[in-house]
């Protein structure tokens, strides 16, 4: 009988421990990561069933790294583990993709009931893959196993950086993408180099949608960018 996996990423390491090896004891296949820049390529090695997210993270906006991981997968559930008390952060964490959340401090007992729930609403591995290859993104049609933007104007062939930074800059549409988050989700480092290449990908994907005045990639400098879309 194959285990559930759960993909648990929880910085504090105490409790961490605790729980990876808890939920283990418990029949789960676990994969603890402390540094949410790990995630996104922890979710394509590890396919988990469901995701435990700390919403605060070093480095790292846990709201930010939930509209990822539901860009990538839209259908996976993700519990948030939260500290924050007020109702304004929970509705946050339900706006960025979240599907149920646990206030610490918490019972091992109830995490685990919330993950038996998550899995049974939410189905098996295979269903928690996003089936979406196509978008809609103004006048344009993009399409992820391609790696094309498609439009009137004919086809624009991407490269695998292309789509990677597009495929997040989507996931966070009309809100702010965060320059490290996506730094660190696509090439893992926020170097100087890095950043200067992220530059580069940039301006090339504004050229892309330079026909279509609704799509907009705005910098918002020190912050990150808003990617506009109808």
């Amino acid at each position: 009988m194959r285990k559930n996996k759960v993909l648990y990423i929880e910085d504090e390491l105490s409790l961490g421990r605790i729980v990876h090896d808890t939920l283990e004891k418990q029949g789960y296949e676990v994969r603890w990561e402390c540094d949410g820049a790990k995630v996104i390529s922890a979710l394509k090695t590890f396919e988990p069933d469901i995701c435990v997210l700390d919403i605060m993270l070093p480095g790292i906006d846990g709201y930010s790294l939930c509209r990822t991981i539901k860009g990538l997968y839209n259908n996976l559930p993700v519990i948030f583990l939260t500290a924050k008390t007020e109702t304004t952060d929970l509705v946050k964490g339900f706006e960025a993709g979240g599907t149920d959340y646990i206030r610490k401090p918490f019972s091992i007992e109830e995490l685990i009931a919330r993950i038996e729930n998550q899995i049974i609403l939410y189905g098996n591995k295979e269903e928690n893959k996003s089936t979406q290859t196509i978008f809609n993104i103004g006048s344009f049609v993009f399409d992820t196993v391609r790696f094309e933007l498609q439009s009137s104007s004919g086809i624009i062939k991407l490269s695998n950086r292309d789509m990677q930074v597009l495929r997040i800059l989507y996931a966070n549409r009309n809100s702010v993408t965060s320059r490290k988050d996506l730094l660190m989700a696509v090439w893992g480092d926020d170097s100087y180099f890095n950043s200067r290449t992220l530059d580069v990908y940039v301006r090339k994907l504004r050229r892309f949608f330079a026909t279509d005045p609704a799509v907009k990639i705005i910098t918002l400098k020190s912050n990150g960018y808003l990617f506009l879309t109808p």
